[in-house]
């Protein structure tokens, strides 16, 4: 059996194209229910701000890095997971959030801004660990990922179907209500569509490697929404609001991770499986926490 870092998944430009083209209609379906008072709604409450950038944008990935020093997996599985940690939040977030009784006009705000950040913090966050860490450095430089293209791509796919979801409903809120209505709910189906793309070609490859990840995967989403929590519990701030920021932090974009692998790494193993295998996993474990919290009642206000 080959090692998983020199394994590739492949996908052709027919499967790329429908790839770019599904994460950019989901995201101009999100940036539908955003409004520029979602961005003043933040600014009035600074430490709302100041947190969800700390734990998706800082934390996150230097706790990533953490645990890829401490366990050492196979390089590519470890640029698989710093890629997810500087993904921004998944396009899903916010009806978790919803449903798990959080606060979910937080959630979309922390998602407007994040989405926002993501153009630029991604291939930062990226580029720093991939680099600081030796193995992934040098799979790196045989890449010769140019961070231009990466912030070209981002955005392509984040960056203009936000600004162009949000004129729609400042234009027209009635035909932006009803286009959201119909392309939000499509966010889980578009990533498992986008997963099934991917693999259908490389099943053997995908039944061969995937217990590689499966740990890994589980625990690295246990970690982010752990993380998420006990900073807002730290902070002290309301029940809803730490439900908020636990989901925030550990739905992960992983879709645009998927995108960037078969974009700029040829679909290596070790990434592909990782992001694929976290996209599968953080709707089930945010949808059995949120489910979880729905039955719970909100006693305390902090």
């Amino acid at each position: 059996m080959q090692e998983l870092d020199d394994v590739l998944i492949h996908f052709d430009s027919q499967g790329l194209m429908i790839l770019n083209i599904a994460l950019a209609v989901v995201m101009f379906g999100v940036a539908l229910g955003i409004t520029s008072d979602d961005f003043k709604h933040l600014l009035k409450k600074p430490k709302l701000i100041i947190l969800g950038v700390i734990s998706q944008f800082f934390l996150l990935p230097l706790i990533t890095y953490g645990v890829i020093i401490l366990i050492r997996p196979q390089p590519s599985i470890a640029l698989g997971m710093m890629l997810v940690a500087a993904c921004p939040g998944g396009n899903i977030s916010n009806f978790m959030t919803h449903l798990a009784k959080g606060n979910t006009a937080l959630s979309v705000s922390l998602t407007a801004f994040a989405t926002f950040l993501a153009m630029f913090m991604t291939p930062f966050n990226f580029q720093f660990y991939g680099n600081l860490y030796q193995p992934t450095a040098e799979m790196l430089k045989s890449v010769e990922l140019n961070p231009f293209e990466l912030i070209k791509l981002i955005i392509l796919i984040l960056g203009i179907p936000l600004v162009l979801g949000m004129l729609v409903r400042r234009k027209n809120e009635t035909l932006a209500n009803k286009l959201s209505k119909i392309l939000k709910p499509l966010s889980i189906l578009v990533f498992i569509a986008i997963v099934i793309i991917a693999f259908s070609n490389n099943l053997d490859i995908f039944n061969d490697y995937i217990h590689h990840v499966l740990g890994l995967g589980v625990m690295h989403n246990l970690i982010a929404i752990l993380l998420g929590f006990g900073l807002a519990t730290l902070f002290k701030l309301s029940i809803r609001d730490r439900r908020t920021l636990a989901i925030e932090t550990g739905i992960q974009n992983s879709g645009l991770g998927l995108l960037i692998i078969f974009t700029f790494f040829n679909g290596l193993g070790g990434m592909a499986i990782m992001a694929a295998f976290w996209g599968i996993w953080h709707i089930i474990s945010g949808l059995l926490l949120a489910t979880y919290w729905s039955k719970k009642y909100i006693i305390e206000t902090v």
